[in-house]
């Protein structure tokens, strides 16, 4: 609902998504496994690719300003949270890639859902993989910049071998004097609800806390 106060950067608390996909093709059976599986399972965390700008040029131009190019500030907070999450993104694909993005990796950290707080496990125990499993913790990427590397182990070696192939991007945030932080690499997908309205329109509607993306990813 409309308020009389504006929006303050923070406080919101999520958005919900009514979305129409108008001519659809495809299995319909394996769209409502995959529909299933995110309901149960959760999404990866992907920053969508608004964060990059048009073809992704807000990456080149964080290269640039990292190379002396002069910005305003609103624009240098821009490309410093595109190159940010460029390099998390990078973490997450690799992980997805090897079936790790929801599992338990020896010296992840952890952060609770709906919550930026988070807690370090050298490894993991039967109780670290039940609340995985009831979706209450999940696994993190490091959203890069100076500071401890809060992670250990397998993940240390994991993430620093992606961060290591963007030298450029990674140099650039630690110059820069970005904190370093972590950000879920999973997020629940709340009240998801579908239908095929006809053979062709499938509606959906969903609701996601602030921060994460609508691009489910459905084929």
């Amino acid at each position: 609902m409309r308020h009389a106060r504006k929006l303050k950067r923070g406080v919101l608390s999520g958005n919900s998504f009514k979305l129409i996909i108008r001519d659809w093709q495809g299995d319909k059976d394996k769209t409502i496994q995959q529909l299933e599986g995110m309901k149960a399972n959760g999404i990866a965390n992907y920053y969508g690719s608004q964060r990059f700008g048009n073809e992704g040029q807000n990456i080149n131009k964080a290269l640039a300003m990292f190379d002396g190019a002069k910005v305003g500030r609103e624009q240098r907070s821009l490309y410093l949270s595109a190159a940010r999450s460029y390099l998390f993104n990078q973490i997450l694909a690799y992980r997805v890639s090897r079936k790790i993005w929801n599992q338990p990796v020896a010296g992840d950290t952890y952060m609770f859902d709906l919550s930026h707080s988070c807690f370090k496990s050298e490894l993991p125990d039967a109780d670290i993989i039940r609340r995985l499993d009831a979706k209450e913790i999940h696994p993190t990427g490091a959203l890069w910049g100076k500071g401890d590397a809060d992670v250990s182990a397998d993940t240390l070696n994991l993430e620093q071998g992606i961060i290591d192939a963007y030298p450029e991007l990674a140099q650039g945030l630690i110059a820069c004097a970005v904190d370093k932080d972590r950000r879920a690499l999973r997020v629940n997908v709340q009240d998801l609800q579908w239908q095929f309205v006809n053979d062709t329109v499938l509606e959906l509607c969903f609701t996601l806390p602030a921060g994460s993306y609508g691009d489910l990813g459905i084929t």
